[in-house]
């Protein structure tokens, strides 16, 4: 008899790695993993913030510890998934999540800025989701999920932020093309594409002279009125990453309140 379906949503013995997951976007992944049953580590530059989520993981009842990396060095990468593979034995989850936005217009926008933003979104993505599938090879199972957005699919206005955009779009691309070349090895490589989300990032933003024109702008073009909370996405996250998504690779899941609609 199959498996009850909440069943396959638990992710029970589970370990997972989320990159930029001390805040935001990151951190509700990290609750939402956590409270399906696995263990997190908390992957960020900012190794204060990072051990403060641990630590409220852990008052959840959730294992969790924080790992400091710099997703763009390639040595990093590999010392951030050795870590885990040292403390836990393996690793089942890689979210690659981290990355920045930047409001430019591009006829001003300096190469080093534009080479930032893609280092950041695209590079980091891959060199996180390479080290992880060397694990998840030899183990015979994993899921990959990267945090892509709906920027990767529309050119969406008014702001200028045509590196973050080409950034998502290669985000989305590789997670279709690593989808297919590792399917043959039990990976799953999938994506999730979040639209306009109510970060303290993304409040630091709208707090701006320009940021305060843009909000309802934005909000016009949502058919749900309203912007995202990062628990908005973390059905998404639990999907994918758990044994109820095992024939899913190469999906991206646009959740945005609909903007994608038009």
């Amino acid at each position: 008899m199959a498996q009850k379906i909440l069943d396959r949503f638990k992710l029970d013995g589970k370990t997972a790695l989320v990159t930029g997951g001390a805040q935001g976007i990151g951190e509700a992944y990290c609750y939402a993993l956590g409270e399906a049953g696995a263990k997190i580590a908390v992957v960020d530059i900012n190794l204060a913030l990072a051990e403060e989520t641990a630590h409220n993981l852990g008052k959840q009842g959730i294992e969790a510890i924080a790992v400091k990396t710099d997703v763009t060095n390639p040595e990093d990468v590999a010392k951030m998934v050795k870590t885990v593979v040292d403390k836990w034995g393996k690793l089942t989850i890689g979210v690659n999540n981290a990355g920045m936005g930047v409001w430019r217009s591009s006829l001003v926008q300096d190469f080093s800025e534009w080479r930032k933003i893609l280092s950041l979104n695209l590079d980091a993505v891959f060199l996180c989701a390479q080290s992880e599938a060397r694990v998840m090879e030899k183990a015979g199972y994993g899921k990959i999920i990267n945090t892509a957005s709906m920027s990767a699919h529309i050119s969406n206005t008014p702001q200028d932020q045509a590196a973050y955009n080409s950034s998502k779009a290669g985000v989305l691309h590789l997670t279709r093309s690593l989808a297919a070349e590792w399917a043959p090895k039990n990976i799953r490589v999938n994506s999730i594409s979040p639209g306009y989300t109510k970060t303290a990032l993304v409040d630091k933003l709208l707090e701006t002279p320009e940021g305060k024109t843009m909000l309802p702008k934005w909000l016009e073009k949502v058919p749900m009125g309203r912007m995202a909370s990062p628990e908005d996405l973390q059905g998404a996250i639990v999907y994918l990453a758990a044994e109820a998504s095992d024939y899913a690779t190469g999906t991206d899941i646009i959740i945005d309140g609909g903007y994608c609609c038009w």
